[in-house]
């Protein structure tokens, strides 16, 4: 994967993501599967001239879920608790 676009699908806004935003100055987002912390680091720095201290993967599975007698699963993310170092930030807010 070449473009760093490709590496990154969306930031994830939920209100757990934003407490850590606040508190440790930790975005997160959702990758590609088959991504590594580098390349993650890397297309992170590139797209919004940051300054990465660490990067934490998390790959959540499926869950199944019921919709009445329906039965479905959810999908599966590989979630990227990205690390900024002090005088950096994201606003994922405004992004939108």
């Amino acid at each position: 994967m070449s473009n760093a676009r490709d590496i990154i699908v969306r930031p994830l806004v939920t209100e757990k993501t934003i407490r850590s935003q606040e508190a440790g100055n930790t975005v997160v987002f959702e990758v590609r599967k088959g991504t590594n912390k580098i390349q993650i680091k890397q297309a992170i720095e590139e797209i919004f001239n940051v300054k990465v201290e660490n990067v934490n993967v998390v790959n959540q599975k499926p869950k199944t879920k019921r919709m009445g007698r329906y039965v479905g699963k959810t999908n599966h993310l590989k979630k990227a608790y990205v690390k900024l170092k002090d005088g950096y930030t994201i606003d994922i807010l405004a992004d939108k």
